[in-house]
């Protein structure tokens, strides 16, 4: 799973395709790739298991990529706050739809059969994609400059940094979070999985708050007070002892914290480098990878060593290092 989630680094190399404005050919190899994964699942073994995981999150994650570049490219950045909220909540439906979904088809038609079902819906969002999609991204917020490759100016690292930062400060705390509530506060398997669907819960209502909020307060605002509320999440963790409740509480602000600061910090990210967009989303993906596969590891440690209360400090230390970033990032002037 670890060097599965290193493959997100590939988008580095969809960049130049982005910002010459082929969004359609990222669009649909990637979910081609993620075809490709559910087939290559089918083999039933370890290491086809292992083969499937890195292209379905090269996939993903590239996908995923392109699509942030296409509304940074299309939509003015006085409105983006809203069509990126609207984006992200594909993946708490996905959660709240799409697990029990899948769930049915495991249980009445065996785990091959939802391999299958996926690769079939994949095939078809690539096939619609070809169609409703133009090749060239001819209507552009800011047009990217002829000649050579853009290079990222200097400021444009502070949100990106930013918002590798928040999503280390989520992942460190999430990878541990089954096993803390396990061990401290003796949930079940189905108490967990009924706090599993409650977050998705929260985090589909937090995206939809930053499609209907995030504009009118501020992007800068929206991910700086998203991340303090990350942080009193993470101090209600580490207080809570052996309080169930209160455990659950925290995590639960926690959670509402981190989707509304991250999904702002991605309007953020994707007017970094306006006329470099692609580049600058697809670096900062690779660098948000490279920072929550570090804390997945070290979270894990930090657990072992100190309980919940290692984690949590390390999430604090990695949020600091994002409010840093957005304190640099305050001189940056974002056009509309």
């Amino acid at each position: 799973m670890g060097g599965a989630e290193l493959a997100g680094l590939t988008t580095a190399l969809a960049g130049r395709s982005l910002d010459r404005g082929r969004h359609r050919r990222i669009f649909v190899g990637a979910l081609l790739l993620v075809s490709v994964s559910s087939a290559v699942a089918l083999g039933g073994t370890t290491l086809s298991f292992a083969i499937a995981m890195v292209l379905l999150i090269i996939g993903v994650s590239n996908l995923t990529v392109a699509g942030l570049a296409f509304i940074g490219d299309t939509v003015p950045y006085s409105a983006r706050g809203r069509a990126i909220g609207i984006y992200e909540t594909s993946w708490a439906i996905s959660l709240l739809v799409g697990a029990p979904a899948l769930a049915f088809v495991l249980d009445h038609h065996g785990w091959r059969a939802a391999y299958i079902l996926l690769a079939a819906i994949t095939t078809i969002g690539a096939a619609w994609t070809m169609c409703i999609v133009p090749a060239m991204t001819t209507h552009r917020t800011t047009p990217t400059r002829p000649g050579p490759r853009q290079r990222l100016p200097r400021n444009a690292w502070p949100p990106l940094f930013a918002s590798a930062g928040i999503a280390g400060a989520g992942i460190s705390v999430f990878v541990v979070t089954g096993v803390w509530l396990d061990e401290a506060h003796g949930l079940s398997v189905s108490g967990l999985g009924i706090i599993a669907t409650v977050i998705g819960g929260f985090e589909l209502a937090s995206s939809s708050s930053v499609a209907l909020i995030a504009d009118r307060v501020g992007i800068r605002r929206s991910v700086a007070g998203g991340s303090l509320l990350l942080g009193i999440g993470l101090g209600v963790i580490a207080l809570s002892g052996s309080s169930t409740p209160v455990a659950i509480g925290g995590l639960l602000i926690l959670v509402i914290g981190f989707e509304y600061g991250f999904v702002s910090s991605l309007s953020l990210m994707s007017e970094a480098a306006p006329e470099a967009r692609g580049t600058a989303l697809a670096v900062g993906n690779a660098l948000g990878t490279i920072t929550r596969s570090l804390l997945i590891v070290l979270s894990g440690q930090a657990f072992e060593q100190f309980g919940i209360l290692g984690t949590a400090t390390l999430s604090a230390l990695a949020l600091g290092g994002a409010g840093a970033a957005l304190v640099i990032d305050r001189r940056r002037v974002v056009g509309d």
